[in-house]
C-alpha cells in the first residue's frame, strides 16, 4: 500500500464524508467531521511514520552487513515486524484495523453504528484509489531508476528528485 503525505487530508475528508453520510458514525455533541479527519489522518500519519522507521532501519542493516539488494524487501519485513506493523499485502489491513480501533475510541466519535467489517467496507476503496494514485507514480518513477541500485543514498536522492518531477507534471 503506498500512501504519501500530501493524500492524507483528502483521504481523510473522503472516508469521513463516506462514513457520515452513510449514517455508519454519529459526530460527539458539538464535534466536527474536520475532527474525526484528523484523528484519521494522525492514524495514518503514525502509520506512515513507522513504515518510515522500518525502511530506514532496513536500509542501515543492508549496509551494515554487506547483503545483497535482493534482500532489501526480505529485512523492510523484519524490521516491520520488530515495529509491530505489516507491510505489503497485508498493510491495507492493518491500516483498516487501525482505523476501526481509532473511530471506537475517539472522543470525537458519539456512536459508531456500523460493524467492522461494514466500516473496513466502506473505507476501503478510498484507501486503494488514493494508494492507486501514488502506486502509478511510483512505477513510472522506476522505470527511470532501473539503472540505479535500490536503497543506496544515490537511489534515495535520483527517486525523490523524480518523483517530484513527476508530480509538478500531473499537477498533484
Amino acid at each position: 500500500m503506498r500512501l504519501q503525505r500530501h493524500q492524507l487530508p483528502g483521504l481523510a475528508r473522503n472516508i469521513v464524508k463516506a462514513l457520515i453520510d452513510a449514517r455508519e458514525i454519529e459526530l460527539a455533541e458539538g464535534g466536527t467531521a474536520r475532527e474525526v479527519e484528523r484523528d484519521i489522518e494522525s492514524v495514518l500519519s503514525h502509520y506512515l511514520d513507522q513504515v518510515d522507521q522500518s525502511m530506514t532501519k532496513a536500509r542501515e542493516l543492508t549496509q551494515q552487513r554487506g547483503l545483497h539488494q535482493g534482500e532489501f524487501g526480505r529485512i523492510k519485513s523484519m524490521a516491520a515486524e520488530q515495529l509491530g506493523i505489516k507491510v505489503g499485502d497485508e498493510a491495507l489491513d492493518y491500516v483498516l484495523d487501525q482505523l476501526n480501533e481509532m473511530l471506537m475510541r475517539s472522543a470525537h466519535v458519539d456512536e459508531v453504528y456500523a460493524a467492522d467489517h461494514q466500516l473496513r467496507v466502506r473505507m476501503r476503496p478510498f484507501i486503494l484509489a488514493e494508494a492507486e494514485l501514488e502506486g502509478q507514480v511510483e512505477a513510472e518513477v522506476r522505470g527511470k531508476l532501473k539503472h540505479v541500485q535500490e536503497g543506496t543514498r544515490t537511489w534515495e536522492i535520483e527517486y525523490a528528485r523524480i518523483k517530484d518531477e513527476i508530480r509538478r507534471r500531473r499537477g498533484s
